[in-house]
């Protein structure tokens, strides 16, 4: 069911009416004219049911008799339809903080994780009429999503280039957003915005885990010295082959490769050693 407008007139004329056929039906009966005057005071009466007021920011969705009439979203004072049932609902953006989540991340690790969902309704009509109540199902959607999502990618990911919860919140939240949109459009609601609002791992887990993350931590550092290790060896000997400062045969670069390479990727100071003769 979408939305549509529903007909509405000023309200402050429709008490202006009101207020003439209340006295025009006391005059009526005070002259005696009692069908006249009981007619006035039932379409007084009547009118009466038809005023209603919108906040700001609000939405009136109005059924007659099990007919959906429409929606009036303008505030003020107005008059409708009479005789309906009014429902209102909120059009201002609100937040929902999920609860703490225990989640197995795609290499089975059990991690914390939680969200901050900023969503608004859309469309009252689906809010009111496409489901049971559309605040318990953002919520439940958003809790189904967030683990859907959490479960796709591992925690952390140090020895390649894919994604991860931790590295990589922007795409995750990105995805969420995505995926509770597609989730929610059935009420009417959109998603402003998702983000991450905690993640770790589980207290079972969180002392394993931390030793795991050092240990790949200072693997993937001890890559990326000896990689810059190598280029600079490489461009040492270059640049004193290339400017003659000495000819080096394989055995003397060899030894100056290893010499290079302790003194730079040790995680010590180095103390050198200073041969003043001949090395054979």
């Amino acid at each position: 069911m979408t939305e549509r407008k529903a007909w509405k007139v000023n309200g402050y004329m429709g008490v202006i009416l009101t207020l003439a056929l209340t006295v025009l039906g006391i005059v009526l009966l005070i002259q005696e004219s009692i069908v006249g005057g009981v007619a006035s005071l039932v379409l007084a009466s009547l009118l009466l049911t038809t005023f209603t007021v919108v906040q700001p920011n609000q939405a009136l969705v109005l059924t007659f008799f099990g007919s959906y009439l429409g929606t009036i979203r303008d505030s003020g004072l107005w008059m409708t339809v009479p005789l309906t049932i009014r429902k209102k609902v909120s059009l201002r953006v609100r937040n929902f903080n999920s609860a703490k989540l225990k989640v197995n991340d795609v290499d089975g690790n059990p991690v914390e994780i939680a969200a901050v969902i900023v969503f608004r309704v859309v469309d009252s009509s689906k809010a009111v009429f496409d489901v049971e109540n559309y605040m318990q199902f953002v919520e439940i959607q958003s809790e189904t999503a967030l683990r859907h999502v959490a479960s796709k990618y591992p925690y952390d990911n140090f020895l390649s280039d894919g994604l991860s919860l931790r590295g990589n919140a922007e795409e995750v939240a990105g995805e969420l957003s995505v995926e509770l949109q597609h989730r929610l459009a059935v009420a009417g609601v959109e998603v402003m915005e998702a983000r991450l609002t905690h993640l770790a791992y589980s207290t079972e887990i969180a002392s394993a885990m931390l030793q795991r993350q050092q240990a790949a931590a200072i693997v993937s550092a001890r890559q990326k010295i000896v990689e810059g290790a190598v280029g600079m060896v490489q461009l040492a000997i270059a640049q004193l082959e290339a400017e003659g400062v000495v000819q080096l045969d394989e055995e003397r670069k060899a030894a100056m490769i290893n010499n290079l390479m302790v003194a730079i990727v040790s995680d010590r100071a180095a103390s050198p050693v200073i041969n003043t003769g001949s090395l054979y």
